[in-house]
């Protein structure tokens, strides 16, 4: 169990993950602190908690402080010793510079770091992601799972996002190694985040439930990708703060075997009905995926994914921390049906 004395700080609190982080520790009945950009955020903060049916009841403070500037981080790890680093900046459209990308992400989770040695943090969980682990690596045999041994080579990143996120967590290793402090740091690297929505802020895994329910992709391509529930990642989140044995560890999160687009369009069909009327079913060809992407660079990003299918072992997880996520189907069908309730899918 995690001390409750003392307030957790949770970066970047209007984001998908961040919510769920929130909502968890309030759950189990700590004090929350939580930062925004600006204050205008608290606001989106609080609708979130509503909605994920969170009572903060006087246990939530929301300060503002910005990843890329240095007000606010001192008053914000005042009194914190434990600190979940969930914020990560991204652009609302692809940067044609990567730097646009690269170097917020790293000098943001830097200068929290320096925040929270300074505070005298005990420990800091940083959110990373699955793409400093899986790409960029060359031919492997497709059997072997990626484990938390594997890194991304940055050099031979193949997104801005893939190379940001991988410069981002080895500038925080490298960090806490020789400025730390004796600060210790655990990092979480989930695949594609699904779950419960709290809002419009949501994740790019729930943007493609999202898009296959309003039938805005004409079928499925041939893509592939593993998932993990926001909740359970909240989870191994919460037990990763004070957990001995998740110092100097990294976690991959995910709930199961990879599941092709079509299977996800399946899933939703026999399991919302009448409200995955409009999923496609039809599998697109490669050529016409590739067609899409002269267009929408959102597609182009993906083309080099086609026909690839990654294998993500969370053993560690389970085996150190105890970690028990629940299946992916569940949490396809839970992000569905709250993109649904919350009116977030075109009709």
């Amino acid at each position: 169990m995690t001390d409750t004395g003392a307030p957790v700080l949770v970066t970047g609190g209007s984001g998908f993950v961040a919510g769920h982080c929130i909502l968890r520790l309030l759950q189990d009945g700590h004090e929350v602190r939580t930062t925004v950009r600006s204050r205008d955020g608290e606001v989106r903060v609080r609708r979130q908690l509503r909605i994920g049916g969170g009572e903060p009841a006087g246990r939530l403070l929301v300060v503002a402080a910005d990843l890329m500037r240095d007000d606010g981080w001192a008053a914000a790890m005042a009194g914190v010793e434990l600190v979940l680093h969930v914020a990560s900046p991204f652009p609302a459209v692809i940067p044609k510079d990567e730097r646009e990308l690269t170097v917020p992400a790293r000098e943001g989770t830097l200068r929290v770091l320096r925040a929270a040695r300074d505070a005298g943090v005990r420990r800091v969980v940083q959110t990373s992601s699955f793409a400093a682990v899986g790409y960029g690596q060359g031919a492997r045999p497709a059997e072997r799972p990626f484990t938390e041994q594997d890194w991304t080579d940055p050099g031979r990143a193949p997104t801005a996002y893939v190379k940001s996120k991988t410069l981002a967590e080895l500038a925080a290793w490298e960090f806490v190694e020789r400025e730390g402090g004796g600060m210790e740091l655990a990092v979480v690297n989930p695949v594609g985040v699904l779950g419960p929505v709290l809002g419009p802020d949501t994740s790019a895994s729930i943007e493609v439930v999202r898009r296959l329910l309003d039938g805005s992709i004409p079928g499925t391509p041939r893509l592939s990708f593993a998932f993990v529930d926001a909740r359970d990642v909240a989870a191994l989140h919460v037990v990763a703060l004070t957990d001995p044995a998740a110092a100097g560890e990294r976690f991959l999160a995910a709930a199961g075997q990879p599941l092709a687009m079509h299977d996800v369009a399946v899933i939703l069909k026999t399991g919302l009905g009448e409200a995955a009327r409009r999923v496609p079913t039809r599998r697109l060809p490669d050529w016409v995926v590739r067609l899409f992407a002269l267009a929408d660079k959102s597609v182009a990003q993906v083309v080099p994914e086609l026909g690839e299918v990654k294998h993500v072992s969370s053993e560690k997880a389970r085996r150190v921390l105890g970690w028990s996520p629940r299946p992916p189907e569940e949490a396809v069908i839970a992000s569905a049906r709250s993109l649904v309730e919350l009116g977030l899918v075109r009709r």
